[in-house]
């Protein structure tokens, strides 16, 4: 009897240790490098569900914003290439804005944005956006405290305006670490094909970090809204952070397939009394490859 009680107890914990390992693989699984076959095979698949989303965008004359906001270096470029990898850029456009010019200065804070409102059909993605004033402004002193105030209790109402005039606003924030910031700095210093990512305001924002954090948390306290909220992306895995906001971009829109005629190629038409040019004198770039 004793026997068999022994052998019933390692049978139990047997059984316990399995259920702890399956466990923790099931935990590793989060944070396991995506492999590059599986990644490429699934951003195909959410390539053509965009393609599809597009052509329903512009059957439909839908409005569409989506806003990349972030720590730098947190992937949101990398990001906006794999969505317009395979989008047309006549309805896909993307905004990026340099430094506001004198003039601009002197305008009404949102009027430089509003210039870039999508139209019927259209789908634009702001690399950055008027969130500026609640992140690098605001913290490299670049507004004074009284804009930065206004825009904070204004923003919400302009962004209300935009969703009742019938635009779907989406917002996105990259989240990233700062040993991961760190290494993806080095990797662009240390590659010349790279190294014009890195500018001063990016080793400004470095070195204010406890800022820019706070930053961001008073700016979510005042713009994450029910009408407007902000989804965060967690950013520190490249390859996840694209495939998870793709994903959640298809399912923020409903869509459907937009029904295509048959294309049928024409043959081309030929005319022999037509003689063209002799190939000689045209001016034909090297042939190097």
């Amino acid at each position: 009897m004793a026997g068999k009680d022994s052998k019933h107890k390692k049978e139990k914990e047997k059984i316990k240790e399995d259920n702890c390992s399956q466990i923790n693989n099931n935990n590793d699984d989060r944070f396991s490098k995506l492999t590059r076959d599986f990644y490429e095979s699934e951003l195909v698949k959410l390539q053509l569900e965009l393609v599809k989303l597009q052509e329903w965008i512009k059957h439909k004359g839908l409005r569409v914003i989506v806003i990349f906001e972030g720590r730098d270096a947190s992937g949101k470029g990398g990001t906006i290439k794999r969505i317009t990898e395979c989008l047309n850029p006549r309805v896909c456009r993307i905004v990026a804005l340099g430094i506001p010019t004198e003039r601009e200065n002197s305008q009404w804070y949102f009027q430089r944005y509003v210039a870039h409102l999508p139209a019927a059909g259209e789908l634009v993605l702001f690399d950055r956006s008027w969130y500026n004033r609640a992140g690098v402004e605001r913290v490299m002193g670049f507004c004074s405290e009284e804009e930065y105030w206004d825009f904070l209790r204004s923003c919400p109402g302009f962004e209300n305006m935009l969703i009742r005039s019938g635009i779907v606003l989406i917002k996105y924030w990259f989240s990233v670490s700062d040993k991961e910031q760190e290494r993806r700095f080095i990797q662009r210093i240390n590659d010349p094909m790279r190294q014009w990512k890195i500018s001063p305001m990016d080793m400004a924002s470095r070195s204010k970090w406890v800022e820019y954090s706070r930053a961001k948390d008073d700016m979510f306290s005042y713009t994450d809204t029910k009408q407007s909220p902000w989804y965060v992306v967690e950013a520190n895995d490249k390859r996840k952070a694209r495939l998870n906001c793709i994903h959640h971009i298809l399912s923020m829109i409903p869509y459907e397939e937009v029904p295509r005629d048959p294309i049928i190629l024409p043959p081309i038409e030929k005319d022999i009394a037509y003689i063209r040019p002799p190939l000689s004198e045209q001016t034909f770039i090297p042939n190097i490859y």
